[in-house]
């Protein structure tokens, strides 16, 4: 088998569709171009504060995507008294980029594709409406034995309120919202 098709084959290992249009994985290394390339990324979010590789940041700029790298805009040391593992600013602008339209398609990607990442598709899955747990059955899904309470509490606790929803909203977006709204005029119905 050749080098290319081995290539082809390399997902990063927590590669996955979140909606249409917004993907999530780890940190991408070179191996994994040939397959990232076939989904045209326009964006990558970056939630981690450490920089990709020389060679992925070359890659990503060949390649035409935009960069946006939140993790090192955004981060904070933690204070010892306080419980949040990542800063509230760093989710809401990641979901205010990923909803947007303009950005797809957005890869959202952290180091290791969990903690950050997790995060952030959970208080998306919460803007969307899931239930609490779905929400945690999905970021556990990912984050295996590395799966932290702290994460999961943050999700709960995330103030959707703080969240300024771009004006390009994804149809995906749109339909949830819909069917939500439908659902809640029908039950006050009864």
């Amino acid at each position: 088998m050749s080098r290319t098709a081995t290539s082809l084959l390399t997902p990063p290992e927590q590669f996955g569709i979140v909606e249409p249009g917004v993907y999530r994985s780890d940190m991408l290394q070179p191996i994994h171009f040939t397959f990232i390339k076939q989904f045209g990324f326009k964006t990558v979010v970056m939630l981690s504060p450490e920089m990709p590789s020389r060679v992925t940041s070359y890659l990503i700029e060949e390649g035409g995507i935009k960069l946006v790298h939140l993790g090192m805009a955004t981060w904070k040391p933690i204070q010892p008294s306080t419980w949040r593992p990542i800063s509230e600013e760093l989710i809401k602008e990641g979901l205010e980029l990923i909803l947007n339209i303009d950005t797809h398609p957005v890869l959202i990607m952290c180091t290791s594709g969990i903690h950050e990442t997790g995060t952030l598709v959970g208080c998306l899955r919460k803007l969307e409406g899931w239930n609490f747990s779905s929400i945690i059955t999905e970021y556990r899904s990912y984050a295996g034995t590395k799966a932290r309470y702290v994460n999961e509490q943050f999700i709960e606790l995330f103030d959707l309120d703080l969240v300024t929803l771009p004006p390009n909203l994804p149809t995906w977006l749109i339909d949830q919202q819909r069917m939500l709204a439908e659902e809640e005029a029908l039950s006050q119905q009864q």
